[in-house]
């Protein structure tokens, strides 16, 4: 059973799932909170039925690219990271379900659960974690990984696009820049959840494990209370917080 439903319903479709038999596939996020898994896990024993979720960026080849040259690295290297995310929405987004911080997680977990995910896939776990700013459209922070300083934006605000965004009439930017290096992944999105159910149906897909890191971080995020400018801040966290 495929699951694309609202977030907060996630956990309980899952249990439908393993409830008639089948294996679930759930979508970002897997679900909202981390014990959540936990309790996934023993129902998925009982009933000997496997849980699935989508982690996409794990299969774009840049960012596999990357992972494996971090490997090879010596293992006390520690990188810096700039990761900027602004996908602007409409009110729309705000009227439905994804406006409701109960229900979506908010907008760390809306649309920043992948990147999470791709960061301590790459780089390790979470040492430290610190929230600048949280609000409805925008968040930053700062993250410690095993092996990276990260400095993070996400945004749904359009005023937020570079001008060369807005010039090519696109309504989202990604760029992660490491040790003043821009990583060029815009391209190749389009594919890989097709490549995400391909692996899934070969048997191997990622699981509940695989999930756990960043639901605990969105989690850890959407219940932090923001520091403002304090500490090592994003650059365009700083322009908003100054305005």
């Amino acid at each position: 059973m495929s699951i694309a439903s609202p977030n907060y319903l996630h956990d309980s479709h899952i249990r439908v799932a393993l409830r008639r038999g089948a294996d679930a596939i759930c979508e970002k996020p897997l679900v909202l909170n981390p014990w959540n898994i936990d309790a996934l896990q023993h129902a998925a024993t009982d009933t000997g039925r496997k849980i699935y979720t989508i982690l996409q960026l794990r299969l774009h080849p840049v960012i596999i690219e990357l992972r494996e040259k971090i490997k090879n690295s010596p293992a006390n290297e520690v990188y810096d990271i700039d990761l900027t995310y602004i996908t602007s929405r409409g009110n729309w987004y705000y009227t439905s379900w994804k406006g409701d911080v109960h229900k979506s997680g908010g907008i760390a977990t809306n649309i920043g659960v992948h990147f999470f995910d791709m960061l301590t896939w790459i780089f390790g776990k979470v040492q430290n974690l610190v929230v600048h700013m949280l609000t409805p459209d925008k968040a930053s922070g700062y993250l410690e990984l095993e092996n990276a300083r990260v400095r993070w934006y996400l945004s749904l605000d359009y005023k937020d696009l570079p001008d060369h965004v807005k010039e090519k009439g696109m309504r989202t930017y990604r760029s992660i820049v490491m040790d003043k290096t821009e990583i060029e992944f815009s391209e190749g999105f389009t594919d890989l959840h097709t490549k995400s159910y391909q692996e899934i149906l070969a048997g191997r897909g990622f699981g509940l494990s695989e999930a756990q890191q960043s639901i605990e971080t969105v989690y850890q995020i959407r219940n932090a209370t923001p520091v403002g400018l304090q500490g090592d801040c994003h650059e365009l966290c700083r322009k908003v917080l100054k305005s």
